[in-house]
Formats: structure tokens, C-alpha cells, sequence
């Protein structure tokens, strides 16, 4: 289980552990945790997960990791993940024994700019032969995420393993969500180079049905027209044909994430873009990039296949790491897949923790994620997955 320190109670810590959830983020049960790792280890460094609700409560974290000199980065989420838990309040702590090569890149995207560009170099002059996992965590509200992976990898190849996710806010209102002991911006990318080639397993367990259609017009995270006709007139014929449901611009948030969009790739891959907003000239604003000419199909999210999910995170987990039990899972849970899910949301990873033999799920709740489903493959960006890495602090 994790070192959870309650800022009231009288649990124990174990300096010793690399995961450590902190239940209130006040000075005094902070500085205890920051001050222990700091002597045990003198070159560590913090990766800190927030929940949203909690960021008025940054500045105390930071003033703390300035004071004991400890490098300081992370992202605020909408909610956390604590085992089986969803959770709105505390921190999660990550240790790690020295500080890898990082970034916190702001306003790199601009018009006519080519982002892949910039990121990698930033981030070529600290590889070296030996492989590390790209961990990057990017500000949901970037519009053109999967583009930017598409030019990272021309320039890094299989040089690194590719894992992230988006922080923020799950209402997609703009929101400073990346920070280090410093600052805290928006419009952003977190990236550090772990050591290490531990990557991750990505899985959302959706099937594609056999229909396709064509996302005619597209402009970056919105479908304006489907097979040359409105977006969301072609989404409402479908709900009606495919499910019988009457979609209407009242109802649309009540269904959308219960029936996101299939991008179908060369290899069969499904890629899931769950639809958030319905804007007034019936175009679907998608959490993820939809390029111009994509075949879309029309996923039915009940027959997600949560099973088949779990499992297939487990064998992938086993086959870079071996035996994960008692060993700390990083997992991150798409906020689209939880609120289809529900309470089941909580059963599946239940469900996790048990097959996997984990000592602890540590994670949040993610806007969009980031992986790939083949050793060393192309890096993907995706909707309603679990995102699952052992923790190493080495």
C-alpha cells in the first residue's frame, strides 16, 4: 500500500518509498515527507500530481522545494487516482533519486512555428545511446498534439519509449496546469528524459464496428463535416440508425461520451476521439486532433471490453517489467472513459490492482494520453485509456 500521510494523523513514513500520498497539503506534514527524502537522498527530485481543486495550494509545495533546494515539477489534473479511488484533494508525491534531464516549455506553438521542432531540441542534446522513456505532460488545451508527436517522431525515431498525458481542467476551459518549484503556466509542455527504457501500456479495449465514414473537413480538434455533409447532422443519423437514440443539442452532453468517434489506422489500431462540445455551427469539438480526410467509425462505449482492457494491461506490464506485485503502478484514467464508466470506473481498476499484484495504483484522472500499443512503436495520441508505468525512483 502507499505511504498515505494524513496531516492529522500519525501514520508512519517510510522515507524508503518512491510514492507517497499526502491527504492535505499543509506545511508542516509536507516538509516532514520533502525534508526525509532530501537527507536519504541528497540528488532526488519530485514529480507532484495535484488535483484541480487543490491549486490554490501549489505555492506551499513550491516555497518548500525552494527552500530544500529540491527540483520541483508536475501537473494539476482534474481529480487524482488512489488505488481504486478518485480523489479531489491531497497530492501525489513521486521521488525520484536524481533529478533526469527536464523541460517546461511555454508558448511554443505559435502560428506558423514548428513545435516538434523546438521540443526536440530541447531534448536531443541529453540523449544519449542508451534508450530513456519520453515522458511528457502537455496542456489539454494544445489543439494540435497528435500533429506534434507526428514531427517528434521523424526527428527522434525509437530513440526514446513515448508516454504521457494531458493536464488540466476536465471542463477544457484554460487553465495554468504545468508547473516546476518556480512557475505554473498553460499553454504548455512538461517533458523529462527517465532513465531507462520502462515505457508503459496504453489499452481502451473499444472494437470497431464494420461501417466507416469520412471526416471531409477538419480543423485541428473539430469535425466539420462528416462525408461532406455537417458534423453533428451526421452524428444525430447515426445515434438514430446505429443505437436509436434522438440526439439533439440539449441531450448532447448527456450521450457524447457514452458514443465517441474510431479513428482506424493502417494496422487496424482504433484511435478514440471523444466528442465535447457542440458548437453552434454543428461542428464536434473532440478532445485530440482529427485530420482532414480520416475514417472515422461510430464507437458504442458500453461495449467497451473493461475485461479485455485489464488483461491485456497486465500481460503488457509483465512483459516489460516482470512481476508487478507490490510494486508502485503509475496509472493515469482517461476522464472521457470514467464518466461513461461511472462506478464501474472504480471496479476496473479494482480489477487492475488485483491482476496485477500492484502495491498501489498512483496516478490521476488524464485529458488525453499518449502511447503506443507495439514495442518501441509510433507514438499515438488517444482518448479513454488507462495509461499504466511502474514507478522506478533509479
Amino acid at each position: 500500500m502507499p505511504n498515505i500521510n494524513h496531516s492529522h494523523g500519525q501514520t508512519a513514513m517510510s522515507t524508503s518509498s518512491p510514492v507517497i500520498y499526502q491527504a492535505a497539503i499543509e506545511s508542516l506534514p509536507l516538509r516532514a515527507t520533502l525534508s526525509a527524502w532530501r537527507a536519504a537522498y541528497p540528488a532526488c527530485s519530485v514529480v507532484a500530481l495535484l488535483p484541480e481543486a487543490e491549486a490554490a495550494h501549489l505555492p506551499i509545495l513550491q516555497a518548500l522545494c525552494r527552500e530544500l533546494s529540491l527540483p520541483l515539477v508536475g501537473g494539476i489534473f482534474p481529480a487524482l487516482l488512489l488505488n481504486s479511488a478518485f480523489v479531489t484533494e491531497g497530492v501525489w508525491l513521486l521521488r525520484l533519486n536524481r533529478m533526469p534531464p527536464s523541460g517546461l516549455l511555454v508558448d511554443f506553438n505559435p502560428p506558423g512555428s514548428d513545435p516538434a521542432e523546438q521540443i526536440a531540441a530541447a531534448i536531443v542534446p541529453h540523449l544519449t545511446e542508451q534508450r530513456t522513456t519520453l515522458f511528457m505532460l502537455f496542456d489539454a488545451m494544445i489543439p494540435n498534439i497528435a500533429s506534434i508527436l507526428d514531427g517528434l517522431y521523424l526527428t527522434l525515431a525509437d530513440r526514446v519509449r513515448y508516454v504521457g498525458v494531458n493536464a488540466g481542467s476536465e471542463t477544457f476551459q484554460p487553465m495554468p496546469c504545468l508547473f516546476d518549484q518556480n512557475r505554473l503556466l498553460q499553454n504548455g509542455l512538461l517533458w523529462l528524459l527517465l532513465p531507462g527504457d520502462r515505457g508503459a501500456v496504453l489499452e481502451h479495449g473499444y472494437q470497431a464496428p464494420e461501417s466507416m465514414l469520412t471526416a471531409t473537413a477538419t480543423e485541428g480538434n473539430r469535425i466539420i463535416s462528416i462525408d461532406w455533409r455537417p458534423a453533428f447532422a451526421v452524428y444525430q443519423e447515426l445515434m438514430q440508425a446505429q443505437y436509436g437514440i434522438a440526439l439533439t443539442p440539449d441531450n448532447f452532453y448527456q450521450y457524447a461520451a457514452h458514443f465517441p468517434f474510431g479513428i482506424l489506422r493502417a494496422n487496424n489500431e482504433i484511435v478514440v476521439r471523444i466528442p465535447v462540445a457542440l458548437e453552434s455551427d454543428g461542428s464536434l469539438f473532440c478532445v485530440g486532433e482529427i485530420p482532414p480526410n480520416t475514417m472515422l467509425t461510430l464507437l458504442q462505449a458500453p461495449e467497451v471490453n473493461s475485461r479485455h482492457t485489464v488483461d491485456q494491461i497486465a500481460q503488457g506490464l509483465a512483459e516489460l517489467n516482470g512481476p508487478m506485485i507490490g510494486r508502485d503502478l503509475l496509472t493515469f484514467y482517461c476522464a472521457g472513459r470514467r464518466l461513461h464508466l461511472g462506478e464501474a470506473a472504480r471496479a476496473e481498476l479494482a480489477d487492475l490492482s488485483e491482476t496485477t499484484g500492484a502495491g498501489c495504483l498512483a496516478g490521476a484522472l488524464s485529458l488525453g494520453e499518449i502511447g503506443n500499443n507495439h514495442e518501441w512503436g509510433y507514438p499515438l495520441f488517444h482518448n479513454a485509456t488507462l495509461v499504466c508505468s511502474a514507478w522506478n525512483a533509479e
